[in-house]
């Protein structure tokens, strides 16, 4: 099955579409020194990135060795994603050539969406502030459903929002989590090249080098 079978893609945001690792290290070390903990580098913070905001704190807290009792974890959290929704993509930027890919693969008439563990208001927000919104028919983030990734049930969200058959879209991102939403969801999953997908073991006919190859009449798609 070639790329351009494809009527839809979905896509992961952090790490797949934007490099938010900077906003969002900036917002845990806004709530770690209200705190009196220690300042951590965007390369640290950026690891944990994709489990959504819960696991990114909590799993932070365990490995500094800091209180990781349910209220003190509940406690942090509300201070990154407040921290967070002050500036929440004032250090952002888009991959490298993911505008102009977006807006061909757009133009093409082929349909598209994302899934996130980011949650559904700043994701909404995000988009909004990059200019991004506009090719998008559906954006989840991780509390607009009842499970989120890896749980399968957050992909299928979107494509039954989008009204997709299965068969006719494929999932896009950039870490393990994705990959094992998608092979739980029975979706073909391709893999970036940026963020932390080169880690990601995929079939070389999975792994772009831009999102220009999914409308490429030599892309491969298969799982």
């Amino acid at each position: 099955m070639t790329a351009t079978t494809y009527s839809a893609l979905i896509f992961d945001l952090d790490g797949t579409l934007i490099d938010s690792a900077p906003d969002i290290a900036r917002a845990v070390n806004a709530c770690f020194a209200a705190r009196g903990w220690p300042e951590l580098e965007v390369a640290y913070v950026e690891s944990y990135i994709g489990n959504g905001p819960r696991r990114l704190i909590a799993d932070i807290m365990v490995d500094r060795g800091l209180p990781s009792d349910p209220e003190t974890v509940d406690a942090a959290m509300k201070g990154y994603l407040d921290a967070y929704s002050q500036d929440p993509a004032g250090r952002c930027r888009l991959f490298d050539h993911v505008r102009e890919d977006l807006a061909a693969l757009h133009g093409a008439g082929i349909r598209l969406g994302i899934c996130t563990n980011k949650p559904h208001e700043l994701t909404a927000r995000i988009l909004d502030l990059l200019d991004l919104a506009r090719y998008f028919d559906v954006a989840l983030g991780a509390d607009a459903v009842p499970a989120c990734k890896p749980d399968p049930g957050h992909l299928l969200a979107v494509a039954e929002a989008m009204q997709l058959e299965p068969g006719t879209y494929a999932y896009v991102g950039d870490t393990r989590v994705d990959q094992a939403t998608a092979r739980a969801a029975g979706i073909p999953f391709f893999v970036v090249p940026w963020g932390t997908g080169p880690g990601v073991e995929v079939p070389a006919q999975n792994r772009l080098s831009r999102l220009a190859n999914l409308i490429a009449p030599t892309a491969v798609a298969a799982q």
